[in-house]
């Protein structure tokens, strides 16, 4: 049997981030146990690779300012690129109320140290973006080191980083049963044997299975996104930023020589689907039109969209930390979205957690399980 002194469930860029921060810190025994022949086939590979501090509640604010200029840094720090583009998000509002919204969440962002975020009034998005239809927009919130990551890369260069400073990587491997034996979990793989105090599940939209082999019962469930890339396309600037209509929630990002476009369904339902619907394209392909007139021609190619899934928590915020229930056995669950962009924080916070039982990123109070027997939820309204 295989002893190590943290096992990390999920190969993907959170187990990953959370594998290199913990041997930087010093623990080298460490077991990544994946159970796809390659890394990133669960949400990782998935993403949409944003990266962005503009958000409403302080603690994600928090994340996103440990999490970007570690972003910027990547290569430097770790020897491997993420290419980080700082190219911002523009959120654009269309009534008084967004603007509200905006203000308040600036205000928040301001106060918590974010340097690079502006209000932007509408005749100055008109003036950015001459092929936005801007006749509503009446403003909107801008910053400039927001933007995008790869995320395999980022993946791929976080895991290989731990890998080469003594952590191990197990493919191809299965998780088939947890059990508790003298202060320490068996987990019982594919493969073989392992025994550790620690064990993390970093399993994404399949959290709530592993967790349920200790005995918890985890609000994490999978939501179906779809992303629809164009075919190249230069009717409007690939140095933009992530644009946001605020109106419909439809946003999209230059991606190679065409665009990357988004929208979430709000018919879309809880499950495990992870196969494209072609009947997305009409839905998104109107609201991209309504929005940006130029997008009426463009090319789409069906066979290049895909899906993906996000864990999504009762509150849109992840659960963080160690289990009340169950020592040892921690969360690193249910991103709703944003695992990619707070994985480098992530990694900080359950590294220190592990480690020395308390983190000074956050408040680990406000991310832990139990706040949803207490009813201590906290619910993030930035969500794309």
């Amino acid at each position: 049997m295989q002893t190590a002194d943290v096992v990390l469930i999920g190969g993907g860029i959170v187990g990953s981030s959370i594998a290199c921060h913990l041997v930087a810190a010093g623990c080298k025994n460490v077991l990544v146990i994946e159970r796809e022949t390659a890394q990133g086939k669960g949400s990782t590979g998935k993403s949409m690779g944003g990266v962005r501090a503009q958000f409403s509640t302080p603690v994600n604010i928090q994340m996103s300012l440990y999490s970007i200029p570690f972003y910027a840094s990547f290569e430097e720090r770790l020897g491997y690129p993420c290419d980080y583009r700082p190219q911002g998000y523009l959120f654009c509002a269309t009534n008084e109320h967004h603007l509200a919204y905006l203000r308040t969440n600036y205000e928040k962002q301001v106060a918590l140290g974010l340097k690079d975020v502006r209000l932007v009034t509408g005749d100055e998005i008109r003036t950015m973006f001459p092929q936005l239809r801007g006749d509503d927009i009446v403003g909107g919130s801008f910053c400039s080191t927001d933007g995008f990551v790869d995320p395999y890369s980022a993946m791929i260069g976080f895991m290989t980083w731990a890998s080469d400073h003594g952590a191990t990587l197990w493919k191809n491997t299965s998780v088939t049963g947890i059990t508790r034996r003298d202060r320490k979990f068996e987990v019982a793989t594919s493969r073989e044997n392992v025994l550790a105090p620690v064990v993390v599940n970093c399993a994404g939209a399949w959290a709530a299975s592993i967790a349920k082999m200790v005995g918890i019962d985890l609000p994490v469930e999978p939501l179906r996104r779809m992303l629809v890339p164009t075919e190249p396309f230069d009717g409007f600037p690939r140095s933009a930023p992530m644009i946001i209509d605020m109106s419909t929630g439809f946003h999209f990002r230059p991606e190679g020589r065409g665009f990357l476009l988004a929208w979430n369904d709000p018919e879309e339902t809880p499950g495990y689907k992870m196969d494209f619907d072609a009947g997305f394209i009409e839905k998104i392909l109107t609201r991209a039109a309504d929005r940006v007139p130029v997008f009426e021609n463009v090319a789409i190619n069906p066979k290049r969209a895909w899906a993906g899934l996000y864990e999504m928590t009762p509150d849109h915020h992840p659960i963080l930390g160690q289990s009340s229930d169950v020592p040892g056995f921690f969360f690193a669950n249910g991103f709703s979205g944003h695992g990619v962009m707070h994985s480098p924080a992530t990694g900080k916070i359950l590294s220190d957690l592990i480690l020395t039982g308390t983190t000074n990123l956050i408040d680990a109070s406000l991310l832990n399980f139990s706040r949803f027997a207490e009813g201590r939820t906290i619910h993030e309204t930035a969500v794309l």
